[in-house]
């Protein structure tokens, strides 16, 4: 009985060596890839052959020292405002978990005024706050600040889009402070942690694989959102090529320089957004393969086609 079975299994495996494996095809995936290499080429071979986008032109602007400023500029308003936006949304969304129904009430009302107005109207009230309070006072008697001096063109960007991005943080670190079971909070108050150092200790840095994500994208958003404070005449990049091109008319390749620059800056922050989502996703059933990794995976599977094909 046992040498039939040994027999048996032996033959089986003599047939499973001569059987030969078949890629199952895919016909539409090779006809849907080939449209869309075509398509993209085709639009390609158009931008770059026609004579109107002035490539010279671009490629000398690409280093011209205003627009270098201006992207100086344009990175300083995004750290600063981002900035801002990252510690008030802190504290605003602690404020809406908060028992204490005063500062829930008032974290609500902040997220709800500034969430519910378009951020380029914020600006310019803050550009025009000076009619609406020539003097600051901060309600301390004997201090009289001239408004005009205080809210510099600058000052209005940052307040503007810094206050705006406190709103929309707000909502991000509170789902990623909910996305921590709650059984953690009572443990550490178990251990006799405070509130505040639970927080900081104990959500916060779990919390942190959830919120890394979203404010990775919002600072992507803040860097090309920077471009409204064009109207307040803060000379970031996109003011920087306007300046040029209304001064030599050439407008289509000056905001392709400033298009270029800004995808240049938001190809990097996505690089060190990834890495950073890494980092906090450590201990993860599943880490985000690196580009390395991918590489590496695709010229195994490479090798390991190879050799099937040799062997059969």
């Amino acid at each position: 009985m046992i040498h039939a079975m040994t027999s048996s299994h032996g033959v089986s495996d003599a047939a499973s060596a001569d059987l030969v494996v078949v890629r199952r095809r895919h016909a539409g995936r090779w006809a849907t890839t080939a449209i869309v290499v075509a398509v993209g080429g085709l639009s390609c071979w158009s931008v770059l052959t026609n004579p109107r986008f002035e490539w010279p032109v671009v490629g000398h602007y690409l280093r011209n020292i205003s627009i270098g400023r201006g992207l100086l500029v344009t990175l300083e308003l995004t750290s600063m405002c981002m900035l801002l936006g990252v510690v008030l949304g802190t504290f605003l969304a602690v404020g809406r978990l908060s028992p204490n129904p005063i500062v829930r009430g008032a974290s609500f009302a902040y997220v709800w005024f500034f969430r519910g107005t378009p951020v380029l109207v914020q600006l310019l009230f803050w550009f025009n706050l000076a009619a609406l309070y020539p003097e600051l006072t901060f309600g301390i008697p004997g201090v009289a600040l001239d408004a005009n001096q205080m809210i510099t063109p600058m000052t209005a960007a940052v307040l503007g889009l810094g206050l705006n991005e406190a709103a929309y943080m707000a909502e991000i670190v509170r789902a990623g402070i909910l996305s921590v079971d709650a059984g953690q909070a009572e443990a550490s108050g178990a251990l006799g942690l405070t509130r505040a150092e639970t927080m900081r200790r104990v959500i916060l840095p779990q919390a942190m694989r959830v919120i890394i994500p979203p404010t990775g994208n919002e600072t992507i958003g803040m860097l090309k959102t920077t471009s409204l404070v064009s109207v307040l005449a803060v000379p970031d990049l996109l003011y920087s090529a306007q300046t040029i091109y209304a001064r030599t008319f050439q407008t289509i390749p000056l905001l392709i320089v400033a298009s270029i620059w800004y995808i240049a800056v938001t190809s990097v922050l996505s690089v060190g957004q990834f890495y950073l989502e890494r980092h906090y996703a450590r201990g993860a059933k599943r880490l985000p393969p690196t580009p390395i990794e991918q590489l590496r995976s695709l010229l195994g599977m490479h090798q390991r086609r190879t050799a099937l094909e040799k062997q059969s």
